[in-house]
């Protein structure tokens, strides 16, 4: 098992297939990167998400924000769910769960008494120079966008 990461580390290198085409971590040097994980495309807490991530999107980019949604979900499910619910975000196809594993948030899960491996919903704001400035783990959904967002922001004292 690697060792968990925290803000101060750099953030693990990855490529991956996006609904706007292939990413790594290098696209994004010299701009901040909302990094989210969750668990699957159109169910309640991750439309939630996605939808407010989307709503927001455009003070991120004020900020010179990008945001970055990946799931284990195809990149032809996240193109249906994005069409579905007007998602105007960037969200990655993580179908062999590397990325997922590289940054910790594929972890034993337990519900109703069945354990199974799954995604801790999970945000990472990666800084310009590619080092974690901040980790969300085990996110609640409601507000998170605008917690996100406010810690960007150079006034918000959200930090």
């Amino acid at each position: 098992m690697t060792k968990a990461l925290m803000a101060g580390d750099n953030a693990p290198d990855f490529t991956i297939e996006t609904t706007a085409g292939p990413r790594s971590l290098s696209s994004f040097k010299g701009k901040h990167l909302v990094l989210y994980f969750y668990p699957k495309d159109d169910t309640p807490g991750c439309t939630t998400e996605a939808i407010d991530f989307t709503s927001a999107r455009k003070e991120f980019e004020a900020t010179g924000a990008e945001i970055l949604g990946i799931s284990r979900d195809t990149l032809s499910k996240h193109q249906k769910f994005a069409t579905k619910h007007g998602i105007d975000i960037n969200l990655g196809a993580d179908t062999d769960g590397d990325v997922c594993e590289a940054y910790g948030v594929w972890v034993e899960k337990n519900m109703y008494g069945r354990t199974y491996m799954g995604i801790a919903r999970s945000t990472f704001l990666i800084g310009p120079d590619g080092r974690i400035i901040r980790i969300w783990p085990k996110v609640r959904v409601k507000g998170h966008a605008q917690d996100v967002l406010d810690s960007i922001r150079p006034d918000s004292k959200a930090k």
